[in-house]
């Protein structure tokens, strides 16, 4: 990092959707990171899900920014790519926070708009092997990415800001035990319980 650049707050986010497998890799990165380690004060983890523009103060109010998200590079799955400064906009020109709101290219331009974009941003990015698994949690291959992204990410934390977090002795509370990778994994339930194909209750029948 270079010295006249002091970066006093730094924001680590984490984006995508648990509930679409490989999607979530960025929060379960995050989830890890939040229980292995406490972070300082300067330092904010956020799980950014896929709120979109709601995301634009946390971002306005960040000197660095470190992104952690599945990205289709166009690799082979599993692949961890690390981008920064202007190569995140283009990598993230097709790619939406979820299917339905604004693309975080979008907010990356409404920060320049605004004169506040953040001095430095790196985005740590897996391929993923599968987005369309509703329910699902992440594939094998994904999953075992998860620690190598996490000390990534605390290398980036080290040599660009010159951050080290202390290892946790207790357990984080970034995610709430509900919607924890252990929990919502291994308790999902079978296809056959979780699927109706049509429930008589509230379903109106026509028969001729």
């Amino acid at each position: 990092m270079d010295d006249d650049r002091q970066v006093a707050r730094i924001l680590v986010l984490g984006i995508g959707n648990i509930l679409w497998a490989d999607e979530g890799f960025g929060v379960r990165v995050l989830e890890a990171l939040d229980a292995s380690h406490v972070f300082p004060d300067t330092v904010t983890l956020l799980d950014g899900g896929t709120q979109g523009l709601y995301l634009l103060p946390y971002l306005e109010e960040a000197d660095g920014v470190v992104i952690v998200d599945a990205v289709d590079y166009g690799l082979v799955p599993g692949t961890l790519h690390i981008l920064a400064d202007g190569e995140v906009p283009a990598v993230l020109a097709a790619r939406k926070v979820s299917l339905h709101q604004t693309g975080f290219q979008e907010i990356l331009g409404l920060l320049a708009l605004r004169g506040k974009t953040p001095a430095r941003i790196v985005l740590v990015g897996v391929q993923p092997e599968l987005l369309d698994d509703y329910g699902g949690g992440l594939t094998a291959t994904i999953a075992a990415q998860v620690e190598p992204a996490a000390r990534k990410v605390l290398d980036i934390l080290k040599d660009e800001f010159g951050v080290m977090p202390a290892p946790r002795a207790g357990e984080g509370s970034l995610v709430t035990a509900a919607v924890g990778r252990q929990s919502y994994e291994s308790e999902r339930p079978s296809a056959e319980a979780a699927c109706r194909i049509g429930d008589p209750r509230v379903l109106a029948t026509s028969r001729s």
